[in-house]
């Protein structure tokens, strides 16, 4: 067991943007058991804590920001824990990495968050976000949630006990932001070969009209109704590849915002905003941040 502490840290280290300002420091754990030592350690370092995994789908200010990131490290391998004819649930580390968790399930056959190919960052990460893409959501698998929360300790929660919501989890009976630590799901089991297949054919659609390789946070903005893209809103008002400083829309999808010059989070916030106001004076529609803000 190991607690690594990294004073004043980039967020353009932690972040998929390459952008952002300092952190007072990061704080990378690799065991559960190590969340023990969490309380006394933060306590000591200042600021507030926030839990990050790979980054993915987070906005970080310019500047000095009083943040102490958590870096929940936890990469045990996937096990399954139950079987039965039809179904397995996998028990899998909050720091695994879902592109390589999703590869691990497709080879034994294991259906059901297939959908998610292409989608990056951590299994802990894909949970808090419950993460979704191509009709797939974490929230049709999951069976458990296993937190650490300095006023509970280390507790497993049912999926009946969590909130998950589009692009949203909490837990109503904690207050404070749970380190989640590791997850288990339950899946189908089908032929391999079909499962890869949807892989295969999910990150064909995606590279062909999403930035998979650029630096970004995925789609920056949630669909303001039902039916209604904010890609084809953006692309309609003439965002699509449009460059402001070291930030842009992508050309190939106008709902990811990418970096593409050492951007700043000042110049980000600048063309979301610019596009914001143009949509909804424009279509009406008023177009709400998917990605997360820091600071």
């Amino acid at each position: 067991m190991a607690i690594t502490v990294h004073q004043s840290f980039s967020f353009s280290k932690r972040t998929t943007l390459r952008m952002g300002g300092d952190a007072l420091a990061e704080v990378v754990f690799t065991h559960a058991d190590d969340c023990e030592q969490l309380p006394e350690l933060l306590a000591s370092l200042g600021g507030e804590p926030l839990v990050i995994g790979r980054g993915s789908n987070l906005l970080a200010k310019d500047g000095e920001l009083p943040f102490v990131i958590i870096n929940p490290a936890v990469t045990t391998d996937p096990v399954c824990v139950e079987e039965t004819d039809d179904t397995v649930t996998v028990h899998v580390g909050a720091g695994f990495r879902l592109p390589r968790f999703l590869n691990w399930c497709a080879t034994r056959g294991y259906s059901g968050l297939e959908g998610l190919a292409g989608v990056p960052g951590t299994v802990g990460g894909a949970v808090a976000m419950n993460a979704g893409s191509y009709g797939c959501e974490v929230v049709d698998c999951l069976e458990s949630v296993e937190v650490f929360e300095k006023s509970i300790g280390t507790v497993v929660f049912k999926k009946t006990d969590v909130v998950l919501q589009y692009r949203h989890f909490s837990i109503p009976t904690v207050n404070d932001q749970p380190v989640i630590l590791s997850s288990a799901f339950t899946l189908q089991k089908t032929d391999p070969q079909k499962i890869k297949k949807v892989i295969d054919d999910n990150l064909t659609r995606k590279k062909a009209t999403q930035p998979v390789s650029a630096h970004s946070a995925g789609c920056v903005f949630k669909n303001p109704a039902e039916g209604v893209s904010a890609g084809k809103l953006l692309d309609q008002c003439g965002f699509k590849g449009k460059i402001h400083g070291g930030v842009a829309f992508s050309p190939l999808h106008a709902n990811f915002l990418i970096n593409i010059n050492n951007g700043t989070s000042k110049e980000a916030f600048e063309l979301l905003h610019m596009a914001q106001n143009t949509v909804l004076e424009q279509t009406g529609y008023s177009l709400e941040l998917e990605v997360k803000v820091i600071g």
